[in-house]
């Protein structure tokens, strides 16, 4: 009897992690589902859906782990390029979208969007970020997932460096346990680090050291945006290439051809303790 007992009860905890494991892989494929649908939204813009090529979205949100019901907040977003993905997606799930750049003028082409299609873009709330203490902001500790994409050299450079102060603002809006996405234009490491400032790509360490000083651990990198064509060594930088291409029609096949950046992809995790 008492070995009856012991195999039900070993039994019972093999089950137990197995069940877990089953709702972990469907739920991931529900999210997967989720993100593909958002990708394949009719709203999305007409000239933006070619560049999936070189943004890999569903592989980016999907890696850093992003679902439907989330709060998720995107910084900095510029034309809405992710903004299209993101909308649908949190409202497909229940899910709060918050977008945050310096308040108003990094957030007027969301909110034409908000106008033309309030359907979608609605429910899309707006902060300030960095924050200065007056306007709307991402409150602290409400966030699942913060996600950059090619914007850090931007808080680096523009002007005044903001990027400590960033990185703290961000770890402080997410939840612990809360997972912080970077997408930048990457610098080869054994490149002169005085590169950084005018060629619109970061180093891989420099990008590490600002998140971990904030409080942030490494959690994972993907080489989904990765583009070993491109040389980086541009007298106008990153800009050079698409979707910018600031030199016009000089050379214009070529730069088509090399494509988008070479982008890392990191994953930073806000230690649930």
């Amino acid at each position: 009897m008492r070995s009856l007992l012991l195999l039900a009860s070993a039994a019972a905890l093999i089950a137990v992690p197995a069940t877990a494991m089953q709702h972990d892989a469907h739920a991931a494929h529900k999210a997967q589902d989720a993100i593909a649908a958002a990708v394949a939204a009719p709203t999305r813009t007409a000239t933006n859906t070619p560049r999936d090529t070189y943004r890999h979205p569903a592989e980016t949100l999907a890696f850093f782990g992003v679902k439907p019901g989330d709060t998720v907040v995107e910084l900095w977003p510029g034309g809405g390029w992710y903004t299209e993905i993101l909308a649908p997606l949190t409202k497909s799930g229940g899910g709060t979208l918050y977008v945050a750049a310096p308040w108003e003028r990094g957030l007027n082409r969301v909110k034409t969007k908000q106008t033309e299609n309030a359907e979608v873009y609605g429910a899309v709330k707006l902060a300030e970020f960095p924050h200065a203490g007056t306007n709307p902001k991402v409150p602290d500790g409400s966030a699942d997932v913060v996600l950059t994409f090619r914007n850090v050299h931007n808080w680096r450079f523009d002007g005044t460096d903001n990027t400590a102060n960033a990185f703290r603002q961000i770890f402080a809006m997410l939840k612990p346990g809360g997972t912080l996405g970077v997408v930048e234009h990457r610098l080869n490491e054994n490149d002169d680090s005085a590169k950084e400032e005018k060629s619109g790509y970061m180093k891989k360490s420099s990008i590490v050291a600002f998140a971990e000083a904030a409080g942030f651990k490494l959690a994972g990198e993907s080489e989904i945006n990765a583009n070993p064509k491109d040389s980086k060594d541009y007298p106008k930088g990153v800009w050079t290439l698409p979707p910018n291409l600031t030199e016009g029609e000089t050379d214009r096949a070529k730069y088509v051809a090399i494509g988008e950046s070479d982008r890392m992809t990191l994953k930073f995790v806000k230690p649930a303790s």
